[in-house]
């Protein structure tokens, strides 16, 4: 018999084996010697009450062995067979090679950045000397813009696809099993780099392509359907199959397709500052404690509002984390968060955005990058405020909301360095006022977030594409030209690790039903 049973366990009790045995039996009320094995499904934490437990979905074999499952992947030799073209080498590029060459079809990867290992060298000094490569950064290069800053594979895609088997793939490459079952599961930055190397030597060794440093310029077309791409070396990639997984930040992919007269539109997206306490404030709120004695994990949170008809949230939330820049250009200032494995940092991070929709933002409507321009205004703003060299303006919790320029600024993670701005002269206001309104109310449902030991730094503004590259929900092909496949963040189609190879996925999936 098998039988599946929520248990509730103290932090130590968790990872002993005689205390989760002794617990299902006493739930299902059965001599703990009829118990053989215990599988656990899920595993979360409640802080809800007085005292921090976790609940852990099992399944209970009674009397009954336990047969486990083994997960394999079938590729094939796919040298010679028909090219699939794919644009970009991020979990949308990456996850939909190995889906071409689990059904025949040879991936032929384009990424504009480095690898891993050179990558990590742009990355070295846009933190300690601030200068941007702007095709090598903590946005583009081998594995996206998740491989240096965090690795969460939270997702909420379930209807999309298979999470469970790109997880599968993810431990199938290296990553610790435990993701399988963790409710918020997360690789981590120093985790990551190696899986994402690992997927890309499978690629190359089933005879799939991948070609670093290779800028798509332009995409060839004759009678309304696409032949191949062309790069800005001159060179070019003939194929009929072309899936576009350029990522949130290739502003140049709808620049390009503009110029064919190939349909783009505007799309709502969030913007707004990136937070960071110290992780002891937080754990604290969360935990009703500040030790947490190495049992528990450092505390994340989840915090939305509404206000003025519109959602201001907490996104991308890194406990034991680090703020990074995440700029791609030298002009701009973009902040984002990453958490090493352990996360094991003293400052906890999170975006506070505010919903932005296509009224809220002057000029035309049919002004298709009226939203990229918003949003690129504001990250050079940003950067005059800051002063150059990716110097982030910053402010205080408290004193933003009460309208001060901060006299100091508190110990923070961002190594390029922060100084001291009035974010209101860089946020508009609509988008200002409503954090303004909401940062006091994040504090009353979490005791101690309202406090001027927080810092903003501004901007966290890449939450999503402001451009979405229109495509057919049966064939995934954008409606003007066939062979085209609009895919993951930078067609506005995914919002993170999962979801985007989930959407790689899906697109191949349906580039196998025209072969």
């Amino acid at each position: 018999m098998v039988k599946e049973i929520e248990l509730v366990l103290y932090p130590h009790e968790v990872d002993d084996i005689v205390a989760l045995t002794r617990k299902a039996a006493e739930v299902l009320k059965l001599s703990q010697e009829t118990i053989n094995h215990i599988e656990i499904l899920k595993k979360s934490i409640d802080a809800r009450g007085k005292n921090v437990v976790y609940r852990i979905k099992s399944r209970v074999y009674i009397n009954e062995l336990f047969k486990p499952d083994v997960f394999s992947v079938k590729y094939q030799d796919v040298n010679k067979k028909n090219p699939v073209l794919i644009v970009g080498a991020g979990p949308a590029g990456l996850f939909a090679a190995l889906r071409c060459i689990e059904l025949g079809l040879k991936p032929i990867i384009i990424e504009r950045g480095k690898d891993i290992k050179q990558r990590r060298r742009d990355l070295a000094v846009i933190n300690k000397f601030g200068i941007v490569n702007p095709e090598s950064n903590y946005c583009f290069g081998e594995g996206g813009a998740g491989t240096y800053s965090d690795g969460k594979l939270y997702t909420r895609s379930d209807k999309r696809g298979d999470v469970f088997r790109v997880l599968k793939l993810f431990v199938f490459y290296g990553a610790s099993s435990d993701i399988l079952i963790d409710a918020r599961p997360h690789i981590g930055t120093n985790k990551l780099p190696q899986i994402i190397q690992s997927i890309r030597e499978s690629i190359i060794n089933f005879g799939g392509e991948i070609h670093f440093n290779s800028k798509v310029d332009d995409i060839i077309i004759s009678n309304n359907e696409v032949k191949g791409v062309k790069l800005t070396n001159g060179n070019t990639f003939i194929g009929k199959h072309v899936i576009l997984a350029t990522g949130h930040s290739a502003r140049d992919i709808p620049v390009m397709l503009y110029k064919h007269n190939i349909l783009i539109q505007p799309k709502p997206f969030a913007l707004g500052v990136r937070i960071e306490h110290p992780q002891y404030i937080i754990d604290q709120a969360q935990y009703h404690t500040s030790n947490r004695d190495r049992i528990l994990p450092p505390s994340y949170y989840s915090l939305v509002e509404q206000i003025d008809g519109r959602g201001i949230f907490s996104f991308c939330m890194c406990p034991g984390g680090i703020i990074a820049p995440c700029s791609t250009e030298q002009d701009e200032i973009v902040v984002n968060g990453w958490s090493p494995s352990k996360r094991n940092n003293p400052f906890a991070n999170s975006g506070i955005v505010v919903q932005i929709s296509t009224e809220d933002v002057p000029g035309l409507n049919n002004d298709v990058f009226k939203m990229l321009n918003f949003q690129s205004e504001i990250e050079k703003l940003a950067c005059t405020f800051g002063g150059g060299n990716l110097v982030a303006p910053a402010q205080r919790m408290v004193d933003f909301v009460n309208d001060k320029v901060s006299s100091d600024l508190p110990d923070n993670s961002y190594l390029p360095g922060v100084k001291s701005a009035d974010l209101r002269l860089i946020l508009p206001s609509f988008i200002s006022q409503r954090l303004k309104k909401a940062l006091p109310l994040f504090g009353k449902k979490m005791k101690g977030y309202f406090t001027n030991e927080a810092i903003l730094l501004g901007v966290e503004s890449r939450t999503s594409s402001p451009i979405r590259i229109p495509r057919d929900k049966e064939s995934f092909q954008h409606p003007q030209l066939k062979g085209l496949y609009p895919c993951g963040e930078g067609a506005g189609y995914a919002g993170g690790i999962i979801s985007a190879a989930i959407d790689g996925i899906n697109c191949v999936n349906a580039i196998y039903k025209t072969e």
